[in-house]
């Protein structure tokens, strides 16, 4: 039987959704085993009373505190069973399609030029971020917690060095694309622009990750859309990396939605978000972050300009960032700031698919052809 294009795209759907429901199963079976070791020693959040609240007091102490206070010792941490899920399944496949032939060969999604990358620099990530969390349960660090944001930020730019020499060296990616001008071949500028992505997401990713459920629900929508614009370039390893990465994810937000049983930490949001920057610069779409992350953009932004404005002009511009809990402070319910922010995420995603195909001088099914001639 002729192999079309047609039939190659159904196997290739077949073969992500399988592998995405193997990744939530996987994922909700590790996670009461994982949780019970949290609960167990006690792997808890310390609630900081000095953060950027500080300013805003209540007969109950600054606004933070009296926000949050019911969450502390609530586990952190819980983004283990992401990674740990989606590191299994990607090196069990392959492990196992070495073993055996058949069915094993076809779900195998470990290739040099698409995940090799991915994963490393999302482990890599992870222990970091895991160190961080840890430094913060035992009260390590400026005010107990955890390691100063200029040493997080060197750690990101570590990480965004080891992605960077990687692609620019071993794959030889030099171009960067601008929707609708076309691509731009930068040269060693590569490096530099490439460590910038990957310390913007990961900032972004560590700023957003602050109410039940927000960072979760985000990433989600974030890593779909880079599903479908993987998808439409053909990356079908990258995609069915993806689709593990999704469902995991799912099967984290089934209890960490509010009330959270868990909350990610770093270890979560920070691989998350050094992986989510590399599947952005691998499918040569960094500018599409814009749309895709605009929650990130006005997490992050919204940090910034609090910097900036108290350290020139000695006033605030919000209430508190990341600007979530602005909200929060003014009396929007946590669930109400989740929602709404998950909302804006989708609609973003939908607007970077649609720019991408808009874009796209491919038809959405020409490229699998290349597959057979």
């Amino acid at each position: 039987m002729e192999i079309t294009p047609q039939i190659f795209t159904v196997f290739n759907v077949v073969r992500i959704l399988g592998i995405a429901a193997f990744g939530f199963f996987v994922s909700l079976l590790l996670t009461p085993f994982w949780a019970k070791i949290l609960y167990k020693y006690k792997l808890g959040k310390q609630i900081r009373t000095d953060t950027a609240f500080k300013s805003l007091h209540t007969e109950g102490g600054p606004v933070a505190a009296r926000l949050h206070k019911n969450k502390e010792g609530t586990p952190t941490m819980g983004g283990v069973v992401i990674w740990f899920t989606v590191a299994l399944l990607t090196i069990g496949f392959w492990v196992m399609s070495n073993w055996f032939d058949g069915v094993w060969s076809q779900i195998n999604f470990f290739s040099r030029g698409q995940t090799w990358l991915p994963l490393g620099i999302m482990l890599f990530g992870a222990v970091l971020g895991g160190v961080d969390d840890y430094a913060g349960i035992l009260r390590i660090g400026p005010k107990g917690g955890g390691l100063r944001m200029s040493y997080r930020i060197l750690l990101y730019v570590l990480a965004g060095a080891v992605g960077a020499w990687w692609f620019y060296f071993k794959l030889d990616f030099n171009t960067i694309n601008v929707p609708f001008l076309g691509d731009f071949t930068v040269g060693m500028w590569y490096i530099p622009f490439f460590i910038f992505i990957i310390v913007a997401t990961a900032f972004s990713a560590n700023e957003t990750d602050g109410l039940d459920g927000l960072a979760g629900g985000v990433f989600l929508t974030m890593f779909a859309a880079y599903g479908a614009i993987a998808f439409n370039q053909g990356r079908m390893d990258l995609v069915a990396f993806i689709a593990v990465i999704m469902g995991a994810l799912i099967a984290f937000l089934w209890f960490n939605i509010f009330p959270a049983r868990f909350f990610m930490g770093d270890t979560g949001s920070m691989s998350l978000g050094v992986v989510l920057g590399v599947i952005a610069m691998l499918t040569n779409t960094p500018f599409l972050l814009i749309p895709i992350g605009i929650i990130f953009i006005i997490e992050s932004g919204s940090v910034i300009l609090q910097l900036t404005s108290k350290k020139f002009r000695g006033k605030k511009i919000f209430i508190s960032t990341p600007i979530h809990h602005h909200f929060e402070a003014l009396g929007w319910p946590e669930t109400q700031v989740t929602m709404r922010f998950w909302m804006i995420s989708a609609v973003g995603a939908i607007l970077g698919i649609i720019i991408f195909l808009a874009d796209s001088k491919i038809p959405p099914l020409h490229v699998f052809g290349n597959f057979f001639q």
